[in-house]
């Protein structure tokens, strides 16, 4: 049972009232009218209505020492968290030199007549590199059975004057097969174009919406992974007709092919979907250029201040500043308070949560991120008559600078695709922007109740890991607003001392299908945990921070309904219910997300179903387990009663095929 905090005083203003006329006859027995009308009895309800609020005030002193208790152990309101995002800088045409995109640069939301401009800015400095093509190569099979594809280069100087053209493929082409090309900068991330003359119509059969290959870039040495691109453009209808072809490129590695050291993008012939013609005949490129024509960039909700003068030291102890912006975001690197000594020298001094521990030399200082306070240690006298300073003291007459810091966030940054599209800070050949994906992970600052829900995790923990629960709890603070579900596997169900973290990140839309590329943990959200919870576990622990094995799973469902539904209001009722039910997040009975290696079951399906309004009879429930190739095109296996999982997996839906059958 709960523990129920007593009230130090019950009485209400009607009690207190009745009171005060129940003492009437005992003090002033002449006084005989005590209707309301009468002015005495007005004053009674005066005074009593005065001391309803001096108990409802008295009654709060509870409550001020709860919030009192929080600070005494070191709990604060967490500060807003800033919605995240991936920005495309275009250029106006491609440069001969490199261009580089500085810090600090901001963009935005179109203002409106009834909404203000959400502002977003670059989180670090990012340089647009000039393409040099190094290497092109065509993989050949090998002559005999068993023998590795051979690389057989091109000559550079006569594909850039397009004197001769040569074959992208074997004839016939082969699923499989790749062309190379190799670069000597580092292009990730940034957006490719390749400008392709070519013979037209030379790759005869193929669809030119629909071309059976993908374009890839070499993204790990060890094991060797190759990342699909994100196509922006191809006027080149599958190599079929000059024209430019552009690439979204994510994060590159070099590497060693055919003994040629490069950055390596390529595009390698896949095995189509039914019904998507292949090529009959390869592809002749005569000529390849390569040139950049923008780069995508992270942004985050918030402006940046560089070199803020708070003030200037008055040499006393337990001094206090305040920021001209508020709320602060959690500091990254160099964001921190600077004290500048005669404008002669500077020290960075070093944030601290509290200074408890911090010796009289030591250079400490506070943040209050909700109200921008910075704050100096004190210094406290002693029983022995000694002063004891917690800090160190900025000398007096120094400047105490803010080197820079960021503020902002809230849900609010949670915008929509291509919303970001004003660019509000000039940059020379950058003509437009755009956010191609919405941005998320946007917060709010946390208020009174939601701390107070935290206060019991926080004393289990006391901030270090070492039961599952402390895993989970760890886990989700790391990362506010990024993370959705964590379940933690600890012995006996894995190898003794070996902690596994499952993390499912924060989806946006949970009505539908959710794609593998939202449920996908992002590699800076989990180095970001794995810190974390790095310096919080046991010494001997063996910790690994991953995303969950994800089951997709499609069912085809009959169904008769009752001569009163509407079907199609049925039917989507039922893709509805399943879409929730077969749902990492949302799903399984209690809804609180599919349980972590339970298996799904025919009769799972059907208890989902049951009691929806207008079906009258569930015919027949299959389940077809799918999953996903190198180019994101899913595969749907062969149905089966039962989907069984591994104990770091977990169900989520792909899609859903309901039909009514009247037998």
């Amino acid at each position: 049972m709960p523990l129920i905090a007593p009230r130090l005083d019950d009485r209400s203003f009607d009690d207190l009232v009745e009171e005060a006329r129940r003492r009437i006859p005992l003090y002033t027995p002449e006084w005989t009218d005590h209707n309301l009308s009468d002015p005495g009895i007005t004053l009674i309800e005066l005074f009593s209505y005065l001391i309803d609020i001096m108990l409802y005030r008295m009654n709060r002193i509870p409550e001020r020492h709860y919030i009192k208790f929080m600070e005494l152990i070191g709990m604060y309101l967490r500060e807003p968290e800033p919605a995240r995002a991936e920005e495309t800088f275009w250029l106006s045409i491609p440069q001969a030199y490199e261009l580089t995109i500085p810090l600090g640069v901001e963009v935005s939301t179109t203002r409106t007549e009834n909404e203000q401009p959400v502002t977003f800015s670059t989180a670090e400095s990012f340089t647009i590199h000039v393409p040099n093509l190094r290497a092109v190569l065509v993989s050949k099979p090998g002559a005999r059975a068993g023998e590795g594809r051979s690389y057989v280069p091109q000559d550079l100087r006569r594909l850039g004057a397009g004197f001769e053209g040569f074959s992208a493929f074997t004839n016939p082409p082969q699923v499989g097969e790749a062309l190379y090309f190799g670069f000597d900068q580092d292009l990730g991330r940034h957006t490719l174009g390749l400008n392709f003359d070519v013979e037209v119509a030379a790759g005869a059969g193929v669809d030119p919406t629909q071309p059976p290959y993908v374009w890839e870039v070499l993204s790990n040495i060890e094991p060797i992974e190759w990342t699909p691109c994100e196509l922006n453009e191809d006027q080149t209808k599958a190599l079929n007709q000059p024209g430019v072809l552009s690439l979204h490129l994510p994060r590159m590695v070099q590497g060693r092919i055919a003994d040629r050291d490069a950055y390596w993008l390529r595009v390698r012939l896949i095995d189509p979907p039914p019904n998507v013609p292949r090529y009959r005949n390869s592809p002749i490129i005569r000529r390849a250029e390569a040139a950049s024509w923008g780069c995508t960039m992270d942004v985050t909700h918030s402006s940046l201040v560089i070199d803020e003068l708070v003030g200037r030291s008055d040499g006393s102890p337990g001094q206090r500043y305040n920021l001209a912006h508020s709320p602060v975001l959690p500091r990254m690197d160099n964001e921190r308070v600077i004290v500048r000594h005669n404008n002669e020298f500077a020290e960075a001094w070093v944030e601290v949560p509290d200074f408890g521990d911090s010796l009289p030399d030591d250079k400490h200082y506070k943040l209050d991120s909700n109200t921008g306070e910075i704050m100096f240690g004190p210094a406290l006298p002693q029983r022995d008559g000694s002063v004891k300073r917690y800090g160190a003291i900025p000398p007096r007459a120094a400047m105490i600078v803010m080197a820079r810091y960021r503020y902002g966030g809230g849900v609010s940054g949670n915008v929509q695709g291509h919303q970001l599209n004003v660019l509000r800070t000039s940059i020379p050949y950058i003509a437009r922007v755009a956010n191609r994906r919405l941005a998320s992970g946007g917060l709010n600052g946390e208020d009174l109740e939601d701390a107070k829900m935290r206060v019991p995790g926080h004393l289990r923990t006391l901030d270090r890991a070492v039961t599952a629960r402390d895993y989970e709890y760890l886990a989700a603070k790391a990362a506010p607003g990024f993370v959705q579900r964590v379940h933690c596997l600890q012995p006996p169900t894995v190898t003794s001392g070996e902690v596994k973290v499952l993390v499912i990140p924060r989806v946006q839309d949970l009505s539908g299908y959710i794609p593998p590329t939202e449920l996908a943990l992002p590699d800076s959200i989990r180095s970001a945990i794995k810190a974390y919870l790095d310096d919080r576990r046991l010494i001997s622990t063996r910790l690994d921070v991953l995303q969950p094995a994800y089951f997709f799973v499609t069912t085809r469902v009959r169904l008769r309904l009752n001569a009163f539904s509407i079907p199609d209001q049925v039917k989507l009722a039922a893709e509805t219910r399943l879409y929730q039910y077969l749902n990492p997040i949302t799903g399984g009975a209690d809804g609180k997300g599919w349980p972590f290696g339970r298996a799904l079951v025919v009769a799972d399906v059907i208890v989902a179903l049951q009691g929806l309004p207008g079906i009258e009879v569930i015919h027949s429930v299959e389940l077809f387990p799918v999953t996903f190739d190198a180019a994101g095109k899913a595969v749907t296996g062969e149905a089966v009663s039962e989907i069984r999982i591994v104990a770091h997996g977990i169900i989520a839906s792909y899609r859903h095929d309901i039909k009514e059958e009247n037998s």
